[in-house]
């Protein structure tokens, strides 16, 4: 049975990777801020942990919730958006909330569960296509845009840190019906999550530090 750990599960995509690694027998770690989302993730079968990437004194707990955990596959989700369109400025309030939870709860929980992965775990964190400068066509959303291309940075990063240790990938996970995505996105969560858990389970070597969709597209940076 191997050991997973998805860092931002209340709901939404990290959620249904929960029930999916659960389905399929998995030991499962699962992190949530509120002590009702916990409950469900006990419900699961989940080990629940509390965690909210955003503040720096819940993100510094991980590593001894993990203690002694060897994980085979990581995937980091955590993150917020706020829509906007054009150059209109964001306030320095949604500005710190954003990059605090998109960028910097990355880096933190990255370097928490770094010591618990396993010899050629899989790393995940959950960017965005909109992160993508190469392919970039519109201004729409561009704080978050801005937010997806630098957490590309910091998984490009750790691909380098932990290189021969573990195989990091950036992932989009499409434009997914979720309370994010909204109810005229593309595809549906499962649709989603099962595209995702076949791509981390085929990555080698040579796919560490990749950007891909969740159909295993390479997207261009």
């Amino acid at each position: 049975m191997s050991q997973v750990l998805i860092v931002g599960a209340s709901r939404g995509i990290g959620l249904e990777f929960v029930r999916q690694y659960r389905a399929v027998g998995h030991a499962v770690w699962a992190t949530a801020r509120r002590d009702e989302d916990l409950e469900h993730l006990r419900a699961l079968g989940a080990t629940a942990l509390k965690l909210d990437v955003a503040d720096a004194a819940s993100a510094s707990s991980l590593a001894w919730q993990i203690d002694g955990c060897a994980f085979e596959t990581a995937v980091v989700n955590a993150g917020i958006n706020a829509r906007s369109r054009g150059l209109a400025p964001p306030t320095e309030a949604v500005f710190d909330e954003v990059m605090r939870t998109n960028v910097l709860g990355p880096m933190r929980v990255i370097a928490q569960l770094a010591d618990a992965l396993a010899p050629g775990a899989r790393l995940a964190v959950l960017s965005s296509r909109m992160g993508s400068i190469g392919t970039r066509a519109s201004d729409s959303d561009w704080l978050y845009r801005a937010s997806k291309a630098a957490v590309n940075s910091v998984l490009k990063d750790a691909s380098l840190a932990l290189a021969g240790r573990a195989i990091c990938a950036s992932l989009h996970p499409g434009w997914v019906r979720t309370d994010m995505g909204g109810a005229g996105a593309d595809i549906d969560v499962a649709t989603s999550v099962t595209g995702m858990r076949t791509l981390l389970a085929g990555l080698t070597p040579e796919h560490n530090g990749g950007y891909f969709n969740y159909d295993g597209q390479p997207i261009p940076w």
